[in-house]
């Protein structure tokens, strides 16, 4: 293949990487984010039922369905509980053996759910990323672009 083109198209998939994915970054490590509209408390425990706590001020306390929400706040689920949770424009459901986080990044509310191994379920639908899925395609298409471009003829072994 042509030298000019080989080069054009390695610069291509280089500058892929170059590609400011703050936005990305963010978004995917929120199991679900909301616009903050500077009302506190940001939300609230819908169902609490078995073992569940809930970060307070001064310490860990038991949750009850209706207990507020704020930045900073930890619902802590073990393994013979579940919870719900109203913020802003999510609603989540917390498995067993499961922590919530809540947090401000820039002007959005993050709710990220850690430590189960089953998901989340979230109650918007608008709220799915692709964005994983795209990253890991655009990773395999340019692997693709290089292996066919390779110059088998010119080996360092030959």
């Amino acid at each position: 293949m042509n030298f000019v083109l080989k080069n054009v198209l390695a610069g291509f998939v280089a500058s892929v990487g170059f590609v400011p994915v703050s936005s990305f970054a963010q978004d995917a490590s929120c199991t679900c984010a909301t616009a903050y509209s500077g009302v506190n408390p940001i939300g609230s425990l819908g169902h609490v039922n078995g073992d569940v706590i809930i970060s307070q001020v001064a310490g860990y306390g038991p949750a009850k369905a209706g207990g507020a929400l704020d930045f900073g706040s930890r619902v802590v689920v073990g393994a013979k509980g579940s919870a719900s949770v109203q913020v802003g424009g999510c609603n989540l459901s917390v498995p067993a053996n499961s922590t919530l986080d809540i947090s401000r990044v820039e002007n959005k509310i993050c709710l990220n759910v850690l430590g189960s191994e089953q998901t989340a379920q979230t109650d918007n639908s608008n709220n799915k990323s692709n964005v994983p899925l795209l990253i890991f395609g655009g990773m395999a298409v340019g692997a693709g672009i290089l292996a066919a471009t390779a110059d088998k003829d010119h080996g360092v072994s030959n």
